[in-house]
């Protein structure tokens, strides 16, 4: 299954066996073996001194793969004992992530270096440019007082000869809540009192050493059980493969769901109903909303941003609006729902018509592991036609351009969008709230990823080519305003 590249990511490798594993005759045994064969005697190290290590850091993926916190593992507990009660539970943790210590690198904390390149430079623009006088001169040579620098970079900037260096740890960067730190062991660890889910620190690390807690064995349980399984596929998975949107349905089809619905279809329903909030708002006078369909905004919302609330738009998400549509549609069924990001998983644990979320690596894994070729899969008749707009949530301004087009030309609206959050773009919320005003405009679109939900941290594309096929498709359809009556 060359054409969808998974088998360059150790992540997605186990993922695959974890599948293929439950699809054989001893689901348990299969999975206690992974490591080993994965791994097997003899064999060379791929990334660490030698294969255990590797067994080690494989072992904990697995943990991982099979929906369990690795810093609860004692390391004595047998994959088998965890693959059997995976098999058995009726509940899923609330915390989406998880920090596997074996894999972790055990970074230096991030600073301010300076090298052997310093001159010594008579401008010393360097102690010039620092306004919390952490840095001095020796023997001709700048030092850096790491208790006093506060890493903003400016002294970076400033040197001629570029001495001064950043050295930053990826994960802890990519996190834009601080809720990324190193244990007494000097390894990484989770703050889940601050952490908003964003996935952020996912695809930040390249050494996998954060991962998503998985459900992909409760879904398979349960498209092997009896009940309808529907998959809600969201507008990102359009750009993630080569093949269009209705052949990775029917793909899923052969994957043994029974049925498949665009979330594009929910997404027309919160652009109506975000359109009619957003006039009645402005009416009332208020000087701005919010709009996003990020579980992980609501959390920031929520833990960090607590004066921005009473701008969030209380129109429900796409996925909750195609769960209920699935949940009446379908009664009794199980929902599934297919996106692109960790905050969908933390979205579905809080949804009551949600009962499960599949990334779109854990959906290509599936592919692979059960060897279904999209290419030669039908396209799949969507019982619903959903609008351009609705299939253009999945990049930077499709909301807010969503929202626009159906509130008519008739309202007065100015949309801004925040492409990505960082604690740039974090403060800069802030003072919006603060000053209770936005001068670039009354509707703020939040994209938490860059790009949009193309950007998330668990698509198998680039950012800029899947967003170009979600607005290829997006343009094949029909404007909501044809759709329905706004």
């Amino acid at each position: 299954m060359s054409q969808i590249k998974l088998t360059s990511s150790l992540n997605r490798l186990v993922l695959i066996n974890i599948i293929k594993a439950f699809d054989s005759d001893d689901f348990p045994h299969a999975v206690h073996r992974i490591p080993f064969e994965m791994r097997p005697k003899n064999s060379k190290p791929h990334y660490r001194c030698c294969i255990h290590k590797e067994r080690a850091a494989i072992r904990e993926r697995i943990i991982a793969g099979l929906g369990y916190s690795v810093a609860d593992d004692d390391q004595v507990r047998f994959l088998n004992d965890y693959a059997t009660d995976a098999m058995n539970r009726t509940e899923i943790d609330r915390e989406v992530l998880t920090a596997i210590d074996t894999a972790c690198q055990g970074c230096r904390s991030g600073h301010i270096h300076i090298s052997d390149m310093c001159q010594g430079c008579v401008a010393q623009s360097c102690i010039s440019s620092c306004k919390f006088g952490a840095i001095r001169v020796e023997n001709s040579k700048a030092i850096i007082d790491q208790d006093k620098c506060k890493k903003c970079g400016l002294c970076v900037k400033a040197c001629s000869y570029d001495a001064i260096s950043r050295l930053r740890v990826p994960c802890e960067e990519a996190c834009p809540v601080g809720a990324i730190h190193k244990n007494e062991q000097g390894v990484i660890d989770i703050d889940f009192k601050r952490c908003i889910s964003c996935g952020a620190c996912v695809a930040g690390c390249p050494f996998g050493a954060i991962h998503e807690r998985s459900q992909i064995i409760d879904i398979l349980r349960e498209v092997k059980g009896t009940r309808k399984v529907v998959a809600m596929v969201a507008p990102a998975v359009q750009g993630q493969f080569p093949e269009s949107l209705p052949r990775i349905a029917s793909a899923l089809i052969k994957a043994g769901f029974s049925h498949v619905l665009e979330v594009a279809e929910g997404a027309d329903l919160t652009t109506v109903h975000e359109a009619e909030e957003f006039k009645e708002r402005m009416e009332e006078g208020e000087p701005f909303m919010t709009t996003s369909c990020c579980a992980a905004y609501k959390e920031l919302i929520r833990l960090h941003m607590p004066e921005m609330n009473k701008y969030v738009s209380d129109t429900p998400t796409p996925m909750n609006y195609t769960a209920k549509i699935a949940k009446e549609r379908f009664p009794d069924c199980v929902t599934v729902f297919v996106g692109p990001c960790v905050a969908k998983k933390k979205e579905g644990l809080d949804d009551e018509s949600v009962d499960y979320v599949m990334s779109i690596e854990e959906l290509g894994s599936l592919f692979v592991a059960r060897e279904i070729e999209i290419s030669e899969c039908e396209a799949y008749n969507f019982p619903v036609a959903s609008s351009s707009e609705g299939r253009g949530f999945a990049v930077t301004g499709g909301v807010s351009g969503a929202v626009a087009s159906a509130a008519g030309e008739s309202c007065t609206l100015k949309s801004h969008c925040i492409n990505g959050l960082d604690k740039k773009t974090i403060g800069l919320m802030k003072s919006y709230a603060k000053k209770g005003a936005c001068p670039e405009g009354n509707l703020i679109e939040v994209m938490v990823c860059q790009g949009g939900c193309v950007g998330g941290s668990s698509v198998l594309s680039p950012t800029g080519k899947a967003a170009a096929k979600v607005k290829n498709y997006s343009a094949e359809s029909r404007s909501i305003r044809e759709l329905v009556k706004v």
